[in-house]
């Protein structure tokens, strides 16, 4: 059995951002988070403009550019609490570059935030390896290609 995900949904304002809705029902972000979670979790996942995403990376990051997915995890254990920011235009861009589905793209940006969020990393080889083979099974798992083959 998946551990218990209370999920909070949040889309800016911004008029692509409202466009993406289609892609990311509420069921399917539950079913792709859910995955990814080994404890109970209190997620918010909001989708934001490049505007936004550009400020918190850059505030929280000292990065000054929008990024895919930013996590801010707060607690880890026993409840996993996070937010997922995604930012619905680097998404886009970056599925139509890679020739992959904006479904497919955020079930894989979810499941990388949400493993941030439980303290995986990719900051050194060995972390990555061991992340990325996990979201590659996940990907799998969940009837989505393998996204580090290309």
């Amino acid at each position: 059995m998946k551990p218990a995900l209370q999920l909070s949904l949040q889309f800016s304002r911004d008029e692509l951002v409202r466009s993406h809705r289609e892609h990311l029902p509420r069921s399917k972000v539950q079913r792709w988070l859910r995955a990814a979670l080994e404890s109970p979790a209190e997620l918010t996942v909001r989708v934001v403009g490049q505007a936004e995403a550009q400020v918190l990376n850059r505030d929280y990051r000292g990065k000054d550019y929008a990024t895919n997915v930013l996590t801010f995890d707060y607690e880890k254990t026993p409840l996993v609490m996070a937010d997922l920011v995604l930012c619905a235009e680097v998404l886009a861009r970056e599925a139509h570059e890679q020739g992959l589905s904006l479904e497919a793209h955020y079930a894989h940006l979810l499941i990388h935030g949400a493993l941030h969020a439980q303290g995986f990393d990719h900051e050194t080889d060995a972390d990555a390896a061991v992340m990325e083979a996990r979201e590659s099974r996940l990907m799998l798992a969940l009837g989505f290609a393998d996204p580090y083959l290309s």
